[in-house]
């Protein structure tokens, strides 16, 4: 072969080479322009992972429904999974990750001391976040535009508990606990606020999420003699201190919040131990006449409704039907018709604030009945 015949022979091939790359590479950003990436994070392993299968079973269900009639604007949504093992630093690192990966909104996070540093990151990438259940007020305080909440807030939570023990059980000596959490602390002190003068707390302490032996400060409790113990924390430290306090013959009722109100509360505290507790949350889905499609889906595919399965439910319908009105995934499009829209939902229709808080947010008093949750009380 003659040297001329040589060259063009190799011309060619680096032709086809180049041919090859250009089409890889525009075959990948057609594959990656042809999906609508939203992330959902939570806690996905550890201790409360039972929370964040919930988000992840509820997030799933509507997006397969959505991909089923087509995706949104033309497009397949792509789930993109954060686990921020309920560590703040972690819930940082995972909003950095999905701003890198391109979401264009994120459901999440679950606990308020990971979404609260996390929508500084959102905030500055210019990513919608809606969290399912997030209820420190400080959240939507801080004026970002994108940032909202399908559940109601601490202050809300806190004053029902609070106008429960005084005008209903007529309590007057009350301890009050947290986990030493944003929302814990925050929940605590929300509900201390509006004891006012009503009732006097007789002690005011914390424990360590995490820790697995109470029994110290329970003692210390028990010396003070109250007549309730209220809990601002979540369900695996609300378990192992309904236990260990009815082991040291601490007989007293115990209180908490939307945070411990799961089946693995009664689990970790046993049925016996755990029996009589008050909770506060949102009212029984299964009497919502909206939540009834939602409800049957939901347990043919994944069983048990957790908690807040339906509030990420109607945060990712939020979120997707929000991107369809927009006609974009740019996000300032969207959080401008987030706050524009009213949607119907699961639980009903939902609006909301210049905060980004819903504007019909309802909390009542459950009770633990042979080691289930049964409505109790509306205020």
């Amino acid at each position: 072969m003659r040297n001329d015949e040589k060259k063009e022979e190799k011309m060619f091939r680096k032709f086809l080479i180049i041919c090859f790359t250009f089409f890889l590479i525009i075959g990948c950003v057609k594959k990656k322009e042809d999906t609508i990436k939203i992330g959902i994070a939570g806690p996905m392993t550890g201790d409360q992972a039972k929370m964040g299968m919930d988000f992840r079973n509820g997030v799933t269900l509507a997006v397969e429904e959505w991909n089923n009639k087509g995706g949104v604007l033309g497009k397949k949504i792509e789930l993109i999974i954060g686990d921020d093992q309920r560590d703040p630093k972690q819930a940082v690192s995972v909003a950095n990750k999905f701003a890198t990966q391109g979401v264009t909104g994120v459901i999440g996070h679950f606990n308020s001391n990971c979404s609260i540093p996390a929508s500084d990151i959102y905030n500055r990438a210019n990513i919608p976040m809606i969290t399912p259940a997030s209820t420190n007020p400080q959240l939507t305080e801080k004026g970002y535009h994108g940032v909202f909440r399908v559940c109601g807030r601490d202050d809300q939570q806190g004053k029902v508990a609070a106008d429960f023990v005084t005008s209903q059980l007529k309590l007057k000596k009350i301890t009050v606990i947290h986990d030493k959490t944003i929302y814990g602390q925050g929940l605590a002190d929300e509900f201390k606020k509006f004891l006012s003068d009503k009732a006097e707390v007789v002690y005011y302490g914390s424990i360590v999420q995490g820790d697995k032996d109470f029994k110290t400060v329970l003692t210390s409790i028990k010396q003070q003699k109250p007549e309730l113990i209220y809990f601002g924390g979540i369900y695996p430290e609300g378990g192992l201190l309904v236990k260990q306090a009815r082991e040291l013959g601490l007989m007293v009722p115990f209180m908490s919040g939307d945070g411990v109100i799961d089946p693995k509360f009664v689990e970790i505290a046993g049925a016996e131990a755990a029996e009589g507790t008050y909770l506060t949350f949102s009212p029984d889905p299964d009497n919502i006449p909206s939540a009834k499609a939602f409800i049957e889906e939901y347990k043919v595919k994944f069983g048990e409704i957790g908690p807040y399965s339906v509030y990420a439910y109607d945060a990712i319908n939020v979120m997707l039907k929000a991107i369809e009105a927009a006609g974009t995934t740019d996000g300032t499009a969207i959080m401008d018709a987030i706050h524009s829209m009213e949607f119907s939902g699961a639980l009903g229709n939902l609006r909301f604030d210049e905060k980004g808080d819903i504007t019909a947010a309802s909390y009542i008093v459950w009770i633990t009945k042979g080691g289930k949750f049964v409505e109790y009380w509306k205020p």
